[in-house]
């Protein structure tokens, strides 16, 4: 065998690899050029609906802000609108039950319940459920703070029940 019998068939080879790589650039070029123009279809296609879905989104998330704020004041609300503070994060209420008849002295027992209002399906988040299991275990406590009055010439401001050595508060259980 002689070097230019061995030329030839190199050279074909070669050029049947420059062949199939053009031959496959071209195909997948093309898959390129349908995939764009399918996404572009889809976009025309579903953009009004994404577009409502987002709309219907967001009205539902202000109706359920509004449905919080407006609780107290719906007949199935089950304490004295009057009692109810809206705090919104990360609880919506907190009630001072018997605090109106309390006021006008009609009553002497308050009783403080955290509310969370849902509607529908609604389920606490992980921070809310958190917060109810809080309560329900007892560790719940007051605190009176009494900042410090530099006009008057106080000192440190403390904290009722406040150790101060440990920077910790002693649980208080009813």
């Amino acid at each position: 065998m002689t070097p230019t019998d061995l030329l030839l068939p190199g050279i074909a080879f070669l050029l049947g690899l420059a062949v199939a790589y053009l031959f496959f650039r071209q195909q997948i070029s093309t898959i390129e050029g349908r995939a764009r123009n399918d996404l572009e279809r889809w976009k025309l296609e579903c953009t009004n609906d994404i577009r409502k879905d987002s709309v219907n989104r967001s009205r539902s998330t202000l109706k359920g802000r509004i449905s919080e704020q407006m609780a107290p004041l719906l007949p199935e609300f089950p304490f004295a609108s009057a009692d109810a503070r809206f705090i919104g994060n990360p609880i919506d209420f907190v009630v001072f039950d018997g605090y109106t008849q309390v006021k006008d002295e009609k009553g002497d027992t308050i009783s403080v319940v955290l509310v969370e209002v849902k509607k529908g399906k609604g389920k606490l988040t992980r921070e809310e459920g958190l917060i109810k299991k809080a309560v329900e275990e007892g560790r719940v406590s007051w605190r009176t703070v009494f900042l410090k009055d530099e006009e008057l010439g106080e000192g440190p401001c403390k904290v009722d029940g406040y150790k101060e050595s440990s920077k910790d508060y002693p649980s208080e259980k009813p």
